[in-house]
């Protein structure tokens, strides 16, 4: 590793640390309580995002337990080079938010096959007219809600006689700056304290962060969040279920550069092996190989999320090295050769490590063979494996499975006709699996 890259290395592993965060959250609540401001929760929704939708159902309860001021802005997510494959995106969150709604028993698309796409504008132009009224955040819930139960009448109800003006292009332009001058590009995101939380994957972070605060009322009643994070429990059964052998392969896209894909490996593990199922790990480039950019306020936010998932899962990511190049082409190429010798998961998991948390430059000899000795394969096949190029024509053949299963980042999962994305479904996935095993065998613990 380079001078200037172990300095990169250690600045961002005290910067993600737990005392420089705290350092960060005392100096927000000292700014906080110089101004004499309340606790203040911005949160970025927009109609047409389900993720939006689904947050937004769990905004009042969040209101009433605790003494803050919930501030709803109207916004659209940042396009371009923040939201790559943007259709693709959009299809797969009609499909999870579908999922996920199921799993929370909440209302979605119930009384509709789709959303009321035509009557849109016309919502957002009523919404922009009321943002600066006090009941601004009820009824953009009134908006999401019909919108996204399909309920063609509960949207005209709300519309009336109001045919839209085309006021809310200028009020969402104008949130959408005050996203990116905070420091964020997505939509479904609650900001607090210089810290982003994503929709209900990221609440209880919030929550739990308001508990430590002591703003919690002493009679709340917090049922609905409480349950939000029981149902996003990962559950496994006690017992192969009986059939596994019927279940189809369980498939992992992965790269070697993508934090949320070292965070998933050794659930994702687990799951595998509690379901009896075949797993498939399919590597691929990261997106900047592939041609694509990712902006530096979406790479910060990545590795800040990552290291708070990190903490909460208890899995060691204290200081990094980034093995874009070289380094990742090292590795998929010895992926391939632990594959073949059985020695996959040995491989994965301390590549993992050793890059997320060890920072170590596997670009280097010295940085890849004490991974490849410690998963147990030798040097002298490890160097031979560096020699070829089988693994370029195989991580092409992953991206173009990848794309064609309509998802386009890491780490993503295909079970069946059925797909995930992100580290964050892991329990979701597992409810998929066991919901193919009929038997009544493999209960869930």
């Amino acid at each position: 590793m380079s001078l200037k890259s172990r300095i990169r290395s250690e600045a961002l592993g005290l910067f993600l640390g737990a005392p420089a965060l705290s350092l960060r959250r005392a100096a927000a609540e000292a700014r906080r309580r110089l101004g004499r401001r309340p606790h203040h929760v911005r949160v970025f929704l927009q109609l047409d995002d389900p993720y939006s939708y689904l947050v937004s159902l769990f905004l009042p309860e969040l209101q009433a337990a605790y003494d803050v001021t919930i501030e709803v802005l109207l916004c659209q997510a940042l396009g371009g080079e923040y939201a790559p494959h943007a259709e693709l995106r959009n299809e797969y969150a009609l499909a999870d938010c579908r999922l996920m709604a199921r799993e929370f028993g909440v209302p979605f698309l119930d009384k509709g096959d789709t959303p009321v796409i035509e009557r849109r504008r016309a919502l957002l132009d009523l919404l922009a007219g009321e943002q600066d009224n006090p009941g601004f955040a009820e009824l953009c819930h009134a908006a999401l809600s019909a919108y996204w139960r399909g309920d063609t009448g509960g949207v005209g109800r709300l519309l009336g006689n109001f045919p839209g003006d085309g006021s809310a292009s200028e009020l969402i332009e104008r949130n959408q700056r005050r996203l990116r001058e905070l420091g964020h590009y997505d939509s479904a995101m609650l900001h607090y304290g210089g810290e982003w939380y994503w929709g209900v994957d990221r609440l209880h972070y919030l929550a739990e962060r308001l508990d430590k605060l002591g703003v919690r009322h002493q009679a709340a009643k917090t049922e609905g969040l409480a349950a939000l994070r029981q149902a996003m429990r990962l559950g496994l059964p006690a017992a192969v279920p009986a059939n596994a052998g019927q279940l189809p392969e369980l498939e992992f896209f992965f790269s070697f550069r993508s934090p949320y894909s070292y965070l998933a490996l050794e659930r994702t593990f687990r799951i595998a092996d509690a379901f009896g199922i075949r797993l498939r790990v399919r590597g691929v480039l990261p997106m900047v190989m592939r041609g694509l950019s990712v902006p530096r306020e979406k790479l910060l936010y990545i590795i800040t999320d990552a290291k708070r998932e990190a903490a909460w899962r208890g899995i060691p990511f204290r200081k990094f090295c980034d093995p874009l190049g070289a380094g990742t082409e090292r590795c998929l190429a010895v992926l391939g050769l632990a594959q073949e010798l059985g020695r996959e998961r040995e491989f994965l998991l301390a590549a993992g490590q050793a890059i997320w948390d060890d920072a170590r430059d596997v670009a280097t000899d010295a940085g890849l063979r004490r991974i490849v000795e410690q998963a147990g394969i030798a040097w002298s096949d490890a160097l031979a494996a560096l020699g070829g190029d089988a693994w370029r024509q195989e991580a092409e053949h992953n991206r173009e499975a990848l794309l064609d299963s309509g998802l386009w980042g890491v780490p993503s999962f295909r079970f069946g006709d059925v797909v995930f994305w992100g580290q964050d479904r892991d329990w979701l996935l597992a409810r998929q699996v066991e919901d193919r095993c009929q038997d009544g065998e493999g209960i869930l613990v």
